[in-house]
């Protein structure tokens, strides 16, 4: 018992299989390797399972069964294939895979039972933004994504976050890069929710202001003016450049400093444009 809590991996036998397959199983998440000396692809396939079973100490066991030597039990399992590998959970086999897989194949299908990195952030970000202080939830979402960048719940829920903090701009970008085997019910709420930002942006106030810059790019009082119009608008992603090109010409044209200041200073931490605009301001201050 000791041996199977330090190194979590074990070779099954009769004597120890109900501890193992039974009851550890309500515990931990089991891993059954099949194997046998004469099979070539079981000999490739176990260091990638050991070296799975390595990171995972202690929320998996990988049980191995020499089906020479232990042919009773690999044929209670049904055995026909070798290498065969199945997940046990509570007792029962709940998924697994027959002949040669890759790393990443074996990885993708531990990931539905095993706990990911980012987990923990990603949890405590879903409630912040079911309470509405997707402030709050920005940082940890941002963090579950870098800890776990093909985790596609920490990705929308990333996104959602983008669009609450008003960087429409961004959201748009990273809903670019979601495959379409991922493009769920979430990703079509949140292509809506950019949509509707985008429209409410798109007020006859906001557009008089953009043709008025153009037509007198000079005019700096405008283009504060627009910048203030469209951090209302959720495209605090437009409105920082904006604001940077007025503090460029003239670094103490009225409110623009202290505006800007504000408007990054209200930008959610962890948001990549915070440390940015924080640079830039900073650097033409001092």
């Amino acid at each position: 018992m000791d041996n199977i809590v330090e190194n979590n991996v074990v070779d099954i036998t009769p004597e120890n299989f109900q501890q193992v397959i039974l009851q550890q199983s309500q515990e931990k998440l089991v891993l059954v390797d099949f194997w046998a000396q004469w099979c070539e692809p079981c000999k490739d396939l176990m260091p990638m399972l050991e070296k799975i079973a390595s990171e995972y100490k202690n929320d998996m066991i990988l049980a191995r069964v020499d089906c020479e030597q232990q042919q009773e039990i690999a044929a209670q399992f049904g055995i026909r294939n070798l290498p065969t590998v199945m997940v046990v959970q509570s007792g029962q086999p709940v998924d697994g895979f027959a002949g040669m897989q890759t790393e990443s194949q074996i990885r993708e299908m531990l990931a539905k039972y095993l706990p990911q990195p980012g987990d923990a952030e990603m949890e405590k970000a879903a409630q912040l933004v079911q309470q509405g202080d997707y402030q709050s939830a920005f940082p940890l979402a941002k963090q579950a994504v870098d800890l776990s960048p093909d985790n596609i719940d920490a990705k929308y829920l990333y996104i959602d976050c983008l669009i609450e903090t008003g960087s429409v701009g961004q959201a748009k970008v990273e809903l670019e890069t979601i495959r379409m085997a991922d493009q769920d019910q979430r990703y079509h709420t949140l292509t809506g929710k950019v949509e509707l930002a985008e429209q409410a942006a798109d007020s006859p106030e906001l557009r008089e202001l953009e043709e008025a810059v153009k037509k007198r790019p000079d005019d700096l009082q405008l283009k504060v003016d627009l910048a203030v119009q469209l951090q209302q608008a959720h495209k605090v992603d437009e409105a920082l450049p904006l604001l940077h090109e007025v503090l460029l010409t003239d670094l103490s044209f009225g409110e623009a400093r202290k505006i800007m200041l504000d408007m990054i200073n209200a930008l959610a931490d962890g948001d990549p444009q915070k440390s940015l605009w924080r640079r830039k301001i900073y650097s033409l201050l001092y």
